[in-house]
């Protein structure tokens, strides 16, 4: 109130002074105007006096001292930053593996139908005379062999498969080799030695007619064969021996067949369809013919050892046509010391 009361005392004083130099401007011309002037003044100075608020003609800002704190409760509080919404990673697409692309299955070649394996092969014009057996080491009349040398000699004490091709069941205790590629006995394309398969067969496996015909001994024997293929094998063994004269005994027989009249068999009718040679450690023999086919032929070799040793005691067989059923049986082998 003090600062508005000095206010308008200041402002009378003004109005007064306006009037005062009003008058002298005017000088005495119009006394009476000019006195009329000086009483509007002053009545408006005492009006102005008797109010006792001022016209407010200006918003005084604060002033506000740095080492007078401004209560907190007067002061805006302080702006908080709103934090920026985290961005939404958008989910990565899962990598599709490449494609690979799939081989195209080739085709498997079918061998031409327009040249079939001939069920008759042709006969050779001339068949090789037989060969003849060496030279047999001098035996005493009615010798004596004794005990038998060979190892599973009957087949009858199991078998393993070959590389484990289930088509190649070996005897226990033997080892077989085979022979591919031409003959050297034609140009024909049934001129190709190719591998046999074999079976150790039981007698159950047999049909019921044939267990007797096929097992000499026990109740397994060996079936080494081939259809409409030429073949040619061995089968041998590496036996200890002392020095002596020995007799080897193989009884084999060559199911050779051609054909068929009226479902039964028709064997080879060449003698060198199926030939036959020994292994031994004189040098064994060279292709013999046998006694004939569809039967059981024994087939013999003596042989004398100057000394011990580890000798190699087998046969070889050799079936040179692709006949319908190129097929071997063996059973009750032996190998025997003669008794001096």
């Amino acid at each position: 109130m003090v600062k508005e009361k000095r206010y308008f005392t200041i402002g009378r004083l003004i109005l007064v002074m306006a009037g005062l130099l009003l008058l002298a401007a005017c000088g005495s011309k119009d006394e009476a105007a000019m006195q009329a002037t000086i009483d509007a003044a002053v009545q408006a100075t005492a009006v102005a006096s008797n109010n006792t608020q001022a016209l407010a003609t200006w918003t005084a800002i604060p002033i506000i001292n740095e080492d007078t704190p401004t209560p907190a409760a007067t002061l805006p509080p302080p702006p908080t930053s709103t934090p920026l919404p985290t961005a939404t990673i958008e989910p990565t697409e899962a990598a599709s593996p490449t494609p690979t692309e799939t081989p195209t299955p080739t085709e498997t070649a079918v061998p031409p139908t327009d040249t079939p394996a001939p069920t008759q092969p042709p006969q050779p014009t001339s068949p090789p005379a037989p060969t003849s057996p060496p030279a047999q080491p001098t035996v005493p009349p009615n010798p004596v062999f004794a005990g038998n040398k060979m190892v599973n000699y009957s087949f009858e004490g199991g078998w393993y498969n070959m590389w484990g091709i289930p088509e190649l069941q070996i005897p226990n205790g033997w080892v077989f080799e085979w022979d591919e590629g031409p003959t050297g006995f034609g140009s024909e394309p049934w001129d190709i030695w190719v591998r046999p398969e074999t079976r150790v067969l039981p007698n159950y496996q047999l049909p019921e007619g044939e267990r007797g015909l096929f097992i000499r001994e026990g109740d397994y024997t060996i079936k080494i064969f081939k259809g409409n293929g030429a073949i040619s094998y061995r089968l041998y063994q590496d036996i200890p021996l002392e020095a002596g004269t020995y007799l080897m005994r193989v009884f084999v027989y060559p199911d050779l067949v051609s054909g068929y009249n009226n479902g039964s068999k028709v064997y080879a009718g060449d003698p060198t369809a199926g030939e036959f040679r020994f292994i031994a450690p004189d040098g064994g023999t060279g292709w013999l013919l046998l006694p004939g086919f569809g039967q059981w032929n024994v087939m013999e070799h003596t042989f004398t050892l100057a000394e011990p040793q580890t000798a190699r005691i087998g046969i070889g067989i050799r079936g040179r046509y692709a006949l319908n059923n190129n097929g071997w049986f063996f059973d009750d082998w032996a190998l025997q010391k003669l008794q001096e």
